[in-house]
C-alpha cells in the first residue's frame, strides 16, 4: 500500500483565492476556520490569520495553538532560525502594525503567522490567510520576524 504524504503548504495552498465577504455577512468557510478555536467572532471582519494556519495543522493533525491569536504559535512546536526555514513544514510569526512593537516576549501584541513559502528578494514569501482580506502569498520584511516553528 502506498503512503501519501501531504505538507501543510500543499493543503493551505488549496485555499489560495479564498476571501472575505464585504459588510455583516461572512465566508462560511472562514467563519469555520474562526469558530474552530474560539466562539466570539460573527463574521470574517476579525484578524484570521492564526485561524487559517491553525486549520490547515488541524486537517493535518499536527500540532497547533488553538488561538486566534498571531503570536500563539511562537509556543508551538519547535523553534527553528529564520536561516532554517524549510517550505511546506515551517510556519513565520511577524510583528504587525507600524512603528515599534514589542519583541516575541509579549503574546498578547498585534503580529502575523503564516506557512513560509520561500524567500522574494529581502523579503518573507509567506502563505497565508487575512492577507489582503484573502488567502495568498505575501512578502515580509524579514526584520520583523518574531520567531519561526518547525510543526512537522
Amino acid at each position: 500500500m502506498r503512503q501519501i504524504s501531504t505538507s501543510a503548504f500543499e493543503i493551505a495552498q488549496r485555499f489560495v483565492g479564498t476571501k472575505e465577504v464585504a459588510g455583516k455577512m461572512a465566508n462560511p468557510q472562514i467563519l469555520a476556520m474562526l469558530k474552530l478555536d474560539d466562539e466570539w467572532p460573527e463574521d470574517d471582519s476579525v484578524p484570521w490569520c492564526s485561524a487559517f494556519v491553525n486549520y490547515v495543522a488541524w486537517l493535518l493533525h499536527l500540532p497547533r495553538s488553538k488561538s486566534l491569536r498571531a503570536r500563539s504559535w511562537l509556543d508551538v512546536a519547535v523553534a527553528i532560525e529564520p536561516e532554517d526555514l524549510e517550505v511546506g513544514l515551517d510556519v513565520v510569526v511577524f510583528q504587525r502594525g507600524i512603528g515599534r512593537q514589542p519583541g516575541p516576549e509579549v503574546r498578547k501584541a498585534p503580529g502575523h503567522v503564516g506557512f513560509y513559502a520561500g524567500r522574494q528578494g529581502g523579503g518573507i514569501l509567506t502563505l497565508g490567510g487575512n492577507q489582503g482580506d484573502m488567502v495568498s502569498l505575501a512578502s515580509y520584511a524579514g526584520t520583523r520576524i518574531l520567531g519561526c516553528r518547525r510543526l512537522a
